[in-house]
Order: structure tokens, then sequence, then C-alpha cells
């Protein structure tokens, strides 16, 4: 007999649909096999499928892209809060979330959903092997943290970008952040991602744990508001919170139903 699995689809740093980055989310009541969940994933072929399980007034949380589980996502722990609110537990104010990367707590902040992630701090470094060449154009500057971060001087260089993704994949970086000064925002940026089979991630709230402390230490603010200027595009409000950022964003939802495996 099959087994049934809610489904959720749900568009994640944004306000109205098709846009912001979209997310599946599978609340369990235990966890299933890995290879299945990776299956799962697969099938799904979103950047990020969640998956959650309730122990007492927390769950446990994880991130599966189609090729991996990753140690930390924002898009998908944002659309999983958004589910829990709104379809499985609506008295709630806030969710904490046991994850890889600890405890991830989201809160309601008005129409925001604002989530407390780890900073992770990038210092300066040479340009790898390759990224320059797989851009297309060369950073006024490259860091690296847990993702690579190349930093260009306006947002019509990071908008022009079309990196060769294959070659992309031979550099030696989980993934790529590209950013540069905001016209409207403080900041914006892309996100690249092929060795995890994600080309460009549309908006991504992991990156952002770097890009946060990384402009208000440049532009000397806590906080910032930020766009990734991906096709579908996204808006992200953040504070710098020292050892901690907080990303705020909207969500909507696309689809709802059951998986059968």
């Amino acid at each position: 007999m099959a087994r049934t699995i809610p489904f959720y689809q749900v568009d994640a740093f944004a306000s109205r649909l098709f846009a912001g980055n979209p997310a599946a989310v599978c609340p369990l009541e235990e966890w299933l096999d890995d290879s299945l969940l990776q299956q799962i994933a697969a099938e799904n072929n979103l950047s990020e499928t969640a998956f959650f399980v309730r122990s007492g007034e927390r769950y446990g949380l994880r991130w599966m892209t189609p090729e991996v589980e990753v140690d930390l996502c924002g898009h998908a722990t944002l659309a999983s809060a958004f589910v829990i609110f709104n379809y499985l537990d609506r008295p709630a104010d806030s969710v904490t979330f046991d994850t890889r990367s600890g405890a991830l707590i989201v809160r309601r902040e008005g129409d925001l959903l604002a989530m407390d992630f780890p900073a992770r701090l990038a210092a300066p470094c040479d340009p790898p092997p390759g990224l320059v060449g797989a851009l297309g154009r060369s950073p006024a500057g490259v860091y690296a943290a847990q993702y690579l971060m190349a930093v260009f001087a306006t947002e019509d260089d990071v908008r022009a970008l079309a990196p060769d993704m294959t070659r992309l994949s031979q550099v030696d970086a989980f993934g790529v952040i590209v950013t540069a000064p905001g016209r409207e925002a403080d900041f914006v940026s892309r996100f690249f991602a092929p060795r995890a089979g994600i080309s460009e991630d549309p908006v991504t709230g992991s990156s952002h744990c770097t890009l946060v402390p990384y402009w208000a230490g440049r532009l000397g603010k806590k906080q910032l508001y930020a766009r990734q200027v991906s096709r579908r595009g996204g808006e992200l409000w953040c504070e710098d919170r020292g050892s901690r950022v907080q990303i705020a964003g909207r969500a909507v939802l696309y689809m709802q139903g059951t998986i059968s495996v």
C-alpha cells in the first residue's frame, strides 16, 4: 500500500505568485529512509524540498536539493514556517526548528516571517582557478565563507552575468554568490550552485548569512533591504546582529496536495 505524504509548494521571499523561490514542504509523522527522501526531492525537481517532523513543541527540519542534502536553507525554512503557521498550528507566533545548523527560530512580524540564522563571515581571498572565466567578468573582490562571494561594482554588472555553468561546476566551491550595491535596495545578489544541481537559485536565504554582515560593515548600517535579482526575483529585510542575522520575507502558497510513495 502506498504511503501518503502531505505536500505544499510555496513561493518564498515573494508577495505574489510566480516570484521568489519555490520550495516543496513535506510534513512527516516520522523520518523515512534518507534514500527515499532524496528520491522525493529529485522527483519534485525544485531547488529545495524541506522535510520536517514534530517533536514536542519543536520540529526537526532537513533540506534536500535534487542531488544532495544541505546544511542550511533559507527559503525552504521560510516556506516550512509558513505551512506550520497557516495550515498546521495556526495560533503559533514562533516556531523552532532543530537542524544541522543548530536551532533556527522563525517568528511572525506583521506580514513578514523573520528567521534567526547564524552569521557566516567572509574573508578576502584570491579568486580560485576558473572562477573569473566561468563568470565571464572580473569581480572587484572575492571572499570566502561557506560559499564564495564575488563583489562587483554595480547592480548592472550582477544582472548582466551569464555564467558558464559547466565551467562554474569545476570551481572548488559548493556555491557562488555575486553581489553589488543596489539602485533601490541596499545591495543585490545572485546565487549559483551547479555542483548541487542548481544552476541559479531564484532567492537564497543562506547566502544572506554572509551578505548581511559584509554589507552591514561596508555600508555602516544594521538594517538592510536586499533584492535577489534572478529572473523570478525576491526581496528580503535583513538585520545584522553580530553572530546572528535576521532574514525576513513573505511567502505565498502555490499548491497543496499529497505524494504517494
